[in-house]
C-alpha cells in the first residue's frame, strides 16, 4: 500500500530546500529506493515537502537510513531543524 508523507518547515526557504535535497536525494535527480513521487513548494508557513513512497517500509528505510542521519549531520545551507511531519497510508488515489 502506497504512503504518503507531508512535511513542513517552518520558515523553510527554496534555498535551504534545494541544499537539503541535494544530499538526501540521488545525485541524478531520481526518487529514493520506493519513492513514487515527489512535490515541494512555499506554503503559508514556509515549506512543503509531499511525498509518496510504495510502502510505509519504503519511507522508514529512507527516513532511518538517509534523511534523518543527513539532517544529524548537518545541511550546510539546508534546513536547520525537524520538519512537522504529517503521513499516512494513502486508501485513494486519482490521477489525471
Amino acid at each position: 500500500m502506497a504512503y504518503a508523507v507531508v512535511h513542513e518547515f517552518a520558515g523553510g526557504t527554496k534555498e535551504q530546500y534545494d541544499a537539503s535535497l541535494a544530499v538526501v536525494h540521488p545525485s541524478d535527480g531520481s526518487l529514493p529506493a520506493g519513492g513514487l513521487y515527489h512535490v515541494a513548494g512555499p506554503s503559508a508557513n514556509g515549506w512543503t515537502i509531499v511525498g509518496l513512497f510504495d510502502s510505509q517500509e519504503s519511507w522508514e528505510t529512507f527516513r532511518d537510513g538517509t534523511l534523518i542521519p543527513s539532517m544529524a549531520a548537518g545541511l550546510k545551507g539546508g534546513f536547520t531543524g525537524p520538519p512537522t511531519e504529517t503521513n499516512f497510508p494513502v486508501d485513494t488515489e486519482i490521477r489525471g
